[in-house]
């Protein structure tokens, strides 16, 4: 198993950061096949994502984005790769900032808070 432990600081605020974030789930969910669940909080975010030898979060601050993740075997032998890969995705994504909401993520989103009631 290998893990994976990105941090990003930066200066968007929660509600752009948010939307950073749904941008980020979006992609990773075409690009690497994960699930991919977002949970709204009063001060941070946190999107869960998950497919067969992977888990993980990505927390989302007003000041700051943290992931983790956890590689299985098979995939642990390319861990350097893609964790590359995640901090290119999240880099490109906080240069370019926010845009629409993904219809995916808002799917998620709604899925969620109606689960809760």
């Amino acid at each position: 198993m290998a893990d994976i432990r990105i941090q990003r600081a930066h200066r968007l605020g929660l509600a752009r950061a948010r939307e950073v974030a749904w941008k980020w789930a979006e992609e990773v969910e075409r690009k690497f096949d994960l699930e991919c669940t977002v949970i709204e909080g009063d001060a941070e975010d946190v999107v869960e994502f998950e497919r067969p030898g992977v888990t993980g979060r990505l927390t989302v601050a007003a000041d700051r984005f943290e992931l983790d993740a956890r590689l299985g075997f098979l995939l642990g032998v390319f861990s350097q790769r893609i964790r590359a890969e995640i901090e290119q995705e999240l880099d490109t994504l906080l240069a370019a900032g926010p845009k629409a909401k993904p219809a995916a993520a808002k799917k998620a989103v709604a899925a969620k808070k109606a689960a809760r009631k």
